[in-house]
């Protein structure tokens, strides 16, 4: 399961992470940045990210499907096999083709069948398991056997972009027959998605758009300092704003209780530095300052009409924040092994409930120890560096994320035909049978109009066999979240509050309603965001290669972190280590980086209007 969660979520982290696509105007920075991406050594994934699939600081609740059992048949490994047959006789077969690993849908699974029957189009999604992109389109090009649709993050979709086998879809979205996709973004937000060109290709759906009411219970992407429910019901539920108080609670229970009851040592505070997921111990200053997370800078947008890159590097907040983990590490507070752990090694540290703290993303954890049977759960804070600071840890702005997105080959047998599904299933009857399923059979509506759902539903919809035979969410098609058009019910279950408290562990329920609160997001008091053309930059620089000299500069940086940081937080002279790295961070020539992040900040702003 671990290993399976892993590269799960792996995957679904670099969609989420691809680089931002530019317009008409901007050819030449799109060249540039297409070198960049041949030239460059090493990919980073960052940290929201994604995917993997991304509560994002976009208030929306990223797609994750439940691990399930593999499926080895070939219409699952070969993109050309079109060996799934429609059940639906009247209905016309299309089949989207999934440049990422994933598992099919039984032939007849009962909703796909009711969809196919109501839309008069039957959808066989095709993953791509056991082959390079490049290798399933050649394979498609030489069959002659195109799919009608492909899903994609930057290189598929560039790829895709190169063989002209991207319908342009700007004619379309005028026509009033697909209002449902013309009216998921603004024209500013579509704008964003032209191409060198002049054209839009693809439509994003790894983010759902809010529809009404912000309903999100449980955004994956939320990245936060968490801890254990067990430590907050022990302190009688106070409220934790700022770094120094986070450490001192830690430091309170932890001279109380140094083991759990079977004498396993507990940990109080642990990070993973392996790889990539070094943010987890590199980012936070641009969060306790109350800034959103765009990854490798800090936007100011103190002044919305004239935003500016700051770096959070070198902030007095990043002395001290690196200062406490110091002083906490000294104090025996933080895990001596924080730095030569492997993700294996913290994931079943988190999972044995021994960790009382992390700072992390919800989504690289929650998907492991949701299956364990950890002693408390965890529940995110929003910490500041001051108190009464306000913090953007949760966004429920919308993002709109330009590096992946659903597409209409050029070679579709019915282009009309296409979209109309495309819309249609963002229709409340098709999204309905999507996330909700069958009434009286996945849910049922009570007196007032509410939907709901009895334990043994909630529990088919987290069986893998049920969900193979019977559930067709088509999780790579555009969705919403938020308020159905009744505006009763959730636009999916775990945003009804009913269900999702039941769906909680007893000791996240005390704690939710001791502090009054109905979902994880009310824990990060964040400020209201609005939309910013330019969120998130780390799509942009985790792109970067060495093609340029921002981009030579940033490797450097991120080699640079990768060592000292540790280096800092295990220091027996933290003054004199900083000052050190201080130089030797200079002499990386963040200037150049910066600059660089800069003309992009420019730009997106320029292509939004």
């Amino acid at each position: 399961m671990k290993k399976f969660v892993a590269a799960f979520l792996a995957m679904s982290l670099l969609i989420s992470c691809a680089a931002c696509s530019g317009s008409s105007e901007t050819t030449k920075k799109k060249k540039k940045a297409k070198k960049s991406k041949t030239e460059k050594t090493e990919t980073t994934p960052d940290e929201t990210e994604p995917s993997e699939p991304e509560p994002t600081e976009t208030g929306t609740t990223p797609f994750s499907s439940e691990p399930t059992e593999t499926d080895t048949s070939p219409s699952s490994s070969d993109p050309t096999s079109t060996n799934q047959t429609s059940p639906v006789t009247s209905a016309t077969e299309m089949t989207l083709f999934i440049a990422l690993p994933g598992t099919e849908i039984n032939a007849d699974n009962d909703i796909l069948t009711l969809i196919a029957e109501e839309t008069g189009v039957y959808l066989h999604e095709m993953y791509n398991n056991g082959t390079s992109t490049s290798d399933a389109i050649s394979k498609m090009k030489n069959s002659g056997n195109y799919a009608d649709y492909f899903y994609g993050w930057s290189l598929d979709l560039d790829t895709l972009l190169y063989e002209d086998l991207l319908l342009p879809l700007d004619d379309y979205l005028d026509d009033p027959a697909f209002s449902n996709i013309r009216n998921l973004y603004t024209d500013a937000q579509w704008e964003m998605l032209r191409q060198a060109d002049g054209h839009i290709y693809w439509i994003p759906s790894e983010y759902p758009i809010i529809w009404g009411e912000d309903r999100t219970k449980n955004n994956t992407e939320l990245k936060a300092f968490w801890i254990q429910a067990r430590v907050l019901e022990w302190a009688g539920y106070p409220k934790i704003e700022t770094l120094d108080q986070y450490f001192e609670l830690l430091e309170s229970y932890y001279a109380e209780h140094k083991t759990e009851s079977d004498g396993t040592p507990i940990i109080p505070y642990t990070m993973n530095t392996e790889g990539w997921r070094d943010y987890a111990l590199e980012e936070a200053p641009q969060m306790l300052d109350g800034y959103a997370n765009n990854g490798s800078v800090i936007v100011d947008a103190e002044n919305y009409d004239e935003p500016t890159i700051i770096d959070y590097n070198t902030s007095p907040t990043a002395k001290k924040y690196f200062q406490t983990l110091n002083t906490y590490y000294h104090k025996g507070i933080v895990d001596p092994n924080f730095d030569t752990q492997s993700y294996d090694d913290y994931l079943s540290k988190l999972s044995s409930g021994t960790v009382l703290g992390m700072y992390d993303a919800q989504w690289d954890f929650q998907y492991v120890i949701q299956y364990s049977d950890i002693t408390s759960n965890y529940v995110p804070l929003p910490l500041t560096i001051e108190p009464g600071m306000e913090n953007h840890y949760y966004r429920s702005a919308p993002l709109v994320s330009t590096s992946d997105g659903i597409c209409i080959c050029s070679e579709c047998k019915d282009v009309d035909l296409a979209l109309y599904f495309l819309n249609r299933c963002l229709d409340q009857d098709i999204h309905d049978l999507r996330f909700w399923g069958v009434e009286d059979q996945d849910f049922y509506v009570d007196d007032s109009g509410l939907f709901c759902r009895t334990p043994e539903m909630i529990d088919k919809w987290d069986n893998a066999a049920y969900l193979a035979s019977h559930v067709c969410r088509f999780p790579y098609l555009p969705s919403y979240s938020g308020t159905s058009r009744d505006g009763i019910n959730a636009m999916r279950p775990e945003e009804q509050t009913s269900i999702f408290f039941a769906t909680l562990p007893e000791d996240l329920v005390r704690c939710f309603n001791a502090y009054g609160y109905e979902s994880y997001c009310d824990f990060m008091h964040s400020s209201q965001s609005e939309w910013e053309p330019w969120f998130p930059m780390y799509t942009y620089s985790n792109m970067m290669g060495t093609g340029t000299r921002g981009g030579v500069a940033f490797l450097d940086i991120k080699t640079l972190k990768h060592t000292a940081l540790p280096a800092l937080v295990k220091s027996d002279d933290f003054e004199k280590d900083w000052d050190q790295y201080m130089e030797d961070y200079a002499a990386c020539h963040p200037e150049d980086f910066l600059a660089e992040m800069e003309e992009e900040l420019q730009l997106r702003i320029e292509l939004a209007g």
